[in-house]
Parts: C-alpha cells; structure tokens; sequence
C-alpha cells in the first residue's frame, strides 16, 4: 500500500505519519505540505521520495494507491472529491467537511467511483469506546446517558502544537463531530431529538467559543456535551458513560469506572494509538475490498444530525 500523506508536517499529519510507519506493508510515497522548504525538508527527514505543494501532483502519481487529508477542514470535501476522480482511496481527518452540503458531496461521489473513502472518526477506534462497544454488543451494557465535556483554551487561531494557524477550527463541525458520531455509533441509533445552544461569537476569530448540545435516540438513551475554547484548565474530552450495569469514565485511551478504578485494556486492539488503528482499518478494508468501520455512507448520519443541531442556534 502506496499512500501520500497531505499536510504531513501539521500536528495531525506527523501522527498519521508515525502511525502508518507501524504498518506491515504501508509506504509513504509521497508528501504535501503548502510550504516548499518546510515539505522538502520534511520529506528529506522522514525518507519519502516525493515532496508536493499542490495535491494534484500527488494524486498524479502512480505510486499512489491512497491518500490521507490532514488538511485545513474547509478544504476536505474539494480535496478528498478530487482523490476519488483520480482513482485513490481516501482517508479524511475529522471532520469530513463542515456543512452537510459538502459532506453530501463526498459521499455521493464514494457512492460513484465505489472507492474506499473513510472519514476520520478516531473515538469508534479508541481502544476505550472500543471496550464500552464491544460490551454493549455482547447484551452486557445499555447506555442510559453520555455526558461528555470537550475543552480548550485557544483564543487565539492556533493548531495543537500551538502554532499559528491559516484557517479556522470550529467547536460543531469538528469537536462536536466525534461525540455526535460516537453517541450515534454506540447507541446504534440516530438522534430523534437534538438541540443546540452557543455563545457570543469572537470578535476576531469570528466562531462561538462555548457550546452546549444535546441528543437523545428512540431508545430514550440521552447525551449532554458542553464544549469551550474558554477554558483556562485542562485540555481535551472527557466521556462519561452511565449505562444499566456501571458507570465508565473514558480519558483518551484509558478507561475508569464510576469509582476511578482504571479497567484493562491491553487485549482490545493492537495498539492503544487510536490513530494507529483508524489507519490499520483504512489499509485493510482497501486491501480486504470491503467497507470500512468509519465509512462516510456511515458518517453522513452525524453530519445530518449537526446539520440540525445548526439550525436549532437560531430557532
């Protein structure tokens, strides 16, 4: 498997990259980034033969089966669509796109070429969502609630390396987006009910910075998220699952449960990288010719469901 890594040297296009290496099979052929000193140099130190500044001359090559976006969020659905019509499967880092229009264009194009494309919903790999699923098909788990929490201090147009950034993050097409998916995923269901509140928008970044949603599904199962970039604290999200049977607390890749005790799960997957294991799943439903876990046929469902969520801001 021949695959191009665009936006290899952002702070997500490195971890695809470190991850891929971990591969059996995988070579990184080819590498884009917008700046041509910066990509050069980059593919130089990290042995790829092939430097680009423009995904067209990397989706031109024919040592590319596959490509991997980690580009600006406003660019994916152009880019990964482009993939598609030059005959390469595609991997989108979340979120797919940032409206539903968008997202319906790159599955509508999946759906025409028959090409592998899969969007990047790292939470269905996180070895501790993966734990809580595999429970919840067995019959051993119902979830009754989610609360989940998912903040950051970024007031300023920053990447997670802290870097400056080109374009604008967004607390409901991208940060929303793993949640909204994963209570979908997990429940195994589509939110019947949904609801949106947010805050004043930044007087310069031009986006609200504190959110609340919530969901709830037909089988009465409900989700509360509250999202910020306000918070002066520390960073990331936090997942509470209040099921039948226990409560479970999920950080990253660990998991606790109600009384902080932490649960194994070293024999969930390969590895505790969840990237890791969202690009295993990439490559091998290429090579195995079937769909993927994360497919965007599968994900358009939470993009309907922010769609709506959208709507509910000024209702």
């Amino acid at each position: 498997m021949r695959i191009c890594v665009a936006g290899a040297y952002g702070a997500f296009g490195m971890k695809h990259m470190d991850a891929l290496a971990q591969i059996e099979g995988v070579t990184v052929t080819s590498v884009m980034g917008p700046t041509r000193d910066k990509i050069e140099a980059f593919a130089a130190e990290r042995g790829v033969g092939h430097a680009g500044t423009t995904l067209g001359e990397c989706i031109a090559r024919d040592d590319v089966d596959a490509v991997i976006l980690s580009t600006p969020t406003q660019m994916h659905a152009d880019q990964a669509i482009a993939c598609m019509e030059a005959g390469k499967h595609v991997l989108i880092e979340i979120p797919m796109a940032d409206s539903l229009e968008d997202s319906q264009r790159v599955v509508d194009k999946a759906q025409e070429t028959g090409l592998t494309c899969m969007a990047g919903q790292v939470r269905r790999f996180n070895p501790s969502h993966q734990w809580i699923k595999n429970r919840i098909d067995a019959g051993e788990l119902t979830i009754q609630q989610m609360d989940v929490q998912t903040y950051f201090f970024r007031r300023s147009n920053t990447n997670a390396k802290g870097e400056p950034r080109s374009w604008t993050d967004h607390l409901l097409w991208h940060h929303a987006c793993h949640t909204v998916d994963l209570f979908q995923y997990q429940t195994g269901e589509t939110a019947s009910e949904v609801f949106g509140l947010q805050g004043p928008a930044h007087p310069d970044l031009g986006i609200a910075m504190d959110m609340t949603i919530g969901m709830k599904v037909p089988s009465g199962a409900i989700c509360t998220l509250s999202l910020s970039f306000n918070n002066d604290g520390p960073l990331g999200t936090y997942f509470r699952y209040i099921c039948d049977q226990g409560t479970y607390v999920a950080r990253y890749d660990d998991l606790y449960d109600g009384y902080d005790n932490q649960i194994d799960l070293s024999d969930v997957a390969v590895s505790n990288n969840g990237i890791e294991l969202i690009d295993r799943e990439f490559v091998s439903a290429i090579r195995e010719g079937r769909k993927p876990n994360g497919c965007v046929t599968d994900v358009i469902h939470a993009m309907e469901t922010l769609d709506r969520v959208e709507k509910s801001f000024s209702s």
